[in-house]
């Protein structure tokens, strides 16, 4: 049965996965707000290759390769910038390259012939995500069909060959339809077993929200979260790059603006409640942060600075506007993109291996909070702790 497993190949995993969406590294920030929004997917990513230079060819000689991706909280993270908090329209001009991650070896090209065991090891040195060519033979005719019908802006064509990538979740689900081989260590507890960890970012509830943006950026390359927890550590909620993720570009307004404890009832899946909205808009005109308003069209002419002396007639003609802020506006349905309340998704030390696996998937994150009875944080579990007590499993196994 061990056999069976370690036979399996990247290939496997990739049955119905849906080919790569991808951006130029010539694109500009606009041209990946544009697609992140068009798209079903909450990544999308960047090739070397430019796809722009001859829309009837397919870049037979070049090297297309993949050589990052990027979502919405990259570009909420850019905009938060001091630099750019005055002139966002400026900065969205940028090359996307700007949002490209200083970390070496979160995307990394596989053959589908690869192991399941290299995709492991290669998880553990750090990859997020392995881009894998679709097998399927393309013909002349069919590849003259898909590339009228991808985008400018979002090809997934790249040499005449189509892409998907696999995640850290993907391998996890792999491994969790296979748990029965992996007893007894599945039903250990995650304190025996040692990936509780006590490195993680937090910030406390009354804090500022732009002073959480280093580690909002950190707990985002590192796939994890954000902890608001209150004065005696007790957790409260979560920043989560999973959540922002679902948001749109205006979120920077409301991290710019409010406190931790704020920009959690902005960001929840309910939308962001109004008195939060007018807060936000009050604050970017005391900070004179005009560019920004004008950019995210937020219609104030209405309202008041100081909002407690604001009507509801006053405020009414600002409705429409104000409730789409915080939320992105797409044809896709619900289920295709998992949007998440701030509610941090928690377990306790002596929750077993399986248990928790089975929790981070229900949720679609790559993490749980680990805390004690009294709600205080004891630490983080992630998938890539989980994935190395499997590797040294599949060593013993063999």
């Amino acid at each position: 049965m061990a056999a069976g497993l370690l036979a399996h190949e990247v290939a496997d995993l990739c049955l119905g996965k849906p080919p790569l969406k991808s951006l130029s590294i010539s694109a500009t920030v606009a041209d990946a707000l544009t697609a992140l929004k068009a798209s079903d997917e909450n990544w999308i990513s960047v090739w070397s290759c430019d796809h722009h230079s001859n829309k009837n060819s397919f870049n037979v000689n070049e090297d297309c390769v993949c050589i990052g991706k990027i979502c919405m909280v990259d570009i909420i993270c850019y905009l938060c910038e001091e630099e750019n908090l005055c002139c966002p329209s400026l900065a969205l001009q940028s090359p996307v390259s700007a949002l490209l991650s200083k970390v070496p070896g979160l995307v990394r090209h596989v053959e589908p012939s690869s192991s399941i065991v290299e995709a492991i090891d290669l998880i553990l040195q750090g990859a997020q995500n392995l881009v894998v060519p679709i097998k399927s033979r393309i013909t002349g005719s069919s590849r003259r069909k898909l590339l009228q019908k991808s985008t400018s802006v979002t090809p997934t064509i790249h040499n005449g060959r189509e892409f998907c990538w696999l995640t850290q979740e993907d391998v996890i689900r792999f491994l969790l339809n296979s748990i029965g081989l992996f007893s007894p260590i599945a039903a250990l507890s995650i304190e025996r077993l040692g990936i509780i960890s006590s490195e993680f970012m937090a910030v406390t509830y009354h804090s500022r929200a732009s002073s959480a943006i280093g580690a909002i950026a950190q707990a985002h390359s590192d796939q994890t979260s954000v902890a608001v927890v209150d004065d005696d550590g007790i957790l409260v909620g979560e920043i989560s790059p999973f959540t922002l993720a679902c948001c749109d570009e205006s979120v920077a307004a409301a991290i710019t603006t409010l406190s931790a404890s704020d920009l959690m009832a902005y960001i929840d899946c309910g939308g962001p409640p109004e008195d939060i909205v007018r807060l936000v808009i009050a604050r970017l005109k005391e900070r004179d942060l005009q560019g920004m308003l004008d950019e995210f069209m937020i219609d104030s002419s209405n309202i008041s600075s100081n909002s407690s002396s604001s009507s509801d007639e006053e405020f009414s003609s600002s409705t429409t506007t104000l409730s789409r802020l915080g939320r992105l506006n797409r044809s896709s349905s619900y289920s295709a993109r998992m949007m998440r309340r701030a509610e941090a998704i928690v377990c306790h030390p002596g929750s077993s291996l399986v248990a928790v696996m089975i929790q981070a998937l229900a949720h679609r994150v790559n993490f749980v909070w680990v805390i004690e009875e009294d709600g205080s944080v004891v630490g983080i579990v992630t998938f890539s702790d989980i994935l190395g007590v499997f590797r040294e499993h599949l060593d013993s196994m063999v």
